[in-house]
């Protein structure tokens, strides 16, 4: 089975065509049109912008999703050719369209799900509503035999929007743990990172950072650490490092001290209440997804745990893309018609 799958649920427009073969996900092509340097001037995301942008690359990234799956040069055709080549290809080969419908931005979801539904309506093909949260961890079975990976097992969502811990005992049984009450992990990293002028976002120049900390001079409280539940919350983390950096004198090496001290205080109970949900949940096997499993010192504190098996995504399906969209759609996909498919940006997991 062959898949466009379209991803527009923030800042990032992203097509891909994915396939399902010899019990395999394969990716044939992954687009991705990033409005990351406009957000980094603002210092963050204007919603009504990053969906102003998307409207502008919705369509050619589609195009050059579907030209890419078949490794056409298509570098010196005219765009209405590459419009009718496309639209040839996805008529042809492809079975069926799947689009994150939720949760993310009102604007940006409406891009994306209206731009699926016109075409599932044209080209006569079933639309596949796809959950942007499951499809984090789902990004773990691209380029893996789909049964590889055995139930039960616990899921961690650490993004910029949302840090979850769930328990799957299979595709279509799962348990939500608990979440965030407030800030999520990767928003936590990009307002630190905010006051201490790090490139928007901040989790790569947080981690390059903290590695070059030797010897640590200051701490900050993992917040929640030592609660019975699966919660989390790292708005007091913000508080306690803006005090911080206001009652101190900012240089380099204070900044590189602090970003250890971040991510130290966020890693600390990441890894403790995971670690607590596997031994309760009775589960060997963790999938991380998210921005945040980029982070290699995050994954090295897990894999210090022989007892467990643990896997992230290839870091390039690991931020918002629609390769981790097609990757849910070819294991637990539910086709619809384009007329039940609707945006819905409060989406959480039923």
């Amino acid at each position: 089975m062959r898949i466009l799958s379209i991803e527009s649920s923030c800042d990032e427009t992203g097509a891909s065509v994915v396939e399902k073969k010899d019990g395999k996900i394969k990716v044939l092509s992954n687009i991705i049109a990033t409005s990351s340097d406009m957000h980094a001037s603002t210092g963050g995301i204007i919603p009504e912008n990053a969906a102003r942008e998307q409207i502008k690359a919705i369509i050619p990234v589609i195009v050059e999703a579907t030209l890419q799956s078949k490794n056409l040069d298509n570098s010196d055709f005219q765009s209405d050719k590459k419009w009718s080549l496309a639209r040839q290809i996805l008529k042809d080969e492809i079975d069926a369209i799947a689009v994150t419908f939720g949760p993310g931005l009102i604007g940006s979801l409406i891009v994306g799900v209206e731009t699926a539904k016109t075409l599932s309506y044209s080209l006569e093909k079933s639309l596949i509503p796809i959950n942007h949260l499951l499809a984090h961890i789902y990004a773990n079975y691209i380029d893996r035999d789909i049964d590889e990976i055995k139930f039960p097992f616990i899921g961690l969502i650490v993004s910029g929007g949302h840090t979850d811990l769930l328990c799957f005992k299979s595709h279509n049984d799962y348990k939500w743990l608990g979440g965030t009450r407030d800030d999520a992990a990767g928003e936590a990293i990009d307002k630190i990172g905010r006051m201490l002028d790090l490139p928007y976002p901040a989790g790569p120049d947080m981690e390059k950072r903290a590695k070059k900390v030797t010897a640590p001079e200051i701490r900050f409280q993992s917040p929640m650490i030592g609660s019975k539940d699966y919660d989390f919350s790292f708005s007091g983390l913000k508080a306690e490092t803006m005090r911080f950096v206001k009652s101190n004198e900012l240089n380099e090496d204070l900044k590189d001290q602090i970003c250890y001290a971040t991510q130290k205080a966020i890693f600390d109970v990441l890894v403790k209440k995971t670690l607590d949900a596997l031994k309760e949940y009775g589960c060997n096997t963790l999938l991380i997804g998210g921005g945040v499993s980029a982070n290699q010192t995050l994954m090295e504190q897990f894999k210090k745990n022989s007892d467990i098996k643990v896997l992230s995504p290839q870091i390039k399906y690991a931020t918002d893309n629609a390769a981790m969209i097609g990757a849910y759609a070819l294991v637990n996909g539910e086709e619809k018609s384009w007329k039940e498919v609707r945006s819905n940006p409060e989406l959480y997991f039923a």
